[in-house]
């Protein structure tokens, strides 16, 4: 069975940048230490916007410009970036909360094996969830799993909400 681990946007600008909060950096050593131990192929995903950004309709939702591609809050956390070293893993840019090309990697990389998922990264409740569902919904028996320990929310309140969203949908927490 092949086991796929998705490193959800720890960008700088997420973990102590322009969105950054005390939950995100607090992550960082597990989720230094869960890429460090994991065995299988990973996903690093990459929020990724441009100088346009504030004429988008998230830059509209959300007027904090972040993740400008080329900018330093773009790079992965420089622990996180450390830790993928020697590591064997496929980078996805996206340009919104969840990756619609995600879900084609995967079964590309699953090449007809039955396989796991497991997600961490931030932030729990908007780009974790979006991409744990949009894989759910694609592969609906292959077992989804997050954990919570390596995932940080916008509050802790939001981080919890969407913990028991994904358990709902049978994703394991």
């Amino acid at each position: 069975m092949k086991k796929f681990l998705i490193a959800v946007d720890m960008q700088k600008d997420f973990v102590d940048g322009a969105l950054g909060t005390k939950e995100a950096v607090a992550i960082v050593p597990a989720v230094v230490e869960k890429i460090k131990a994991f065995d299988g192929m990973i996903f690093v995903t990459y929020d990724t916007h441009f100088d346009n950004y504030m004429s988008t309709n998230e830059g509209r939702h959300l007027p904090v410009p972040h993740c400008i591609k080329g900018t330093e809050g773009w790079q992965l956390d420089k622990e996180v970036a450390k830790a993928l070293e020697g590591k064997e893993y496929t980078a996805v840019e996206k340009n919104t909360f969840g990756s619609v090309e995600l879900p084609g990697l995967i079964k590309e990389a699953a090449d007809g094996e039955d396989f796991t998922v497991e997600l961490i990264g931030l932030c729990t409740d908007i780009c974790v969830v979006s991409n744990a569902l949009l894989i759910k919904a694609s592969f609906p028996e292959a077992e989804i799993a997050v954990d919570a320990k390596c995932c940080a929310g916008v509050t802790p309140q939001a981080h919890e909400a969407a913990l028991a969203t994904m358990a709902s949908c049978q994703i394991s927490v």
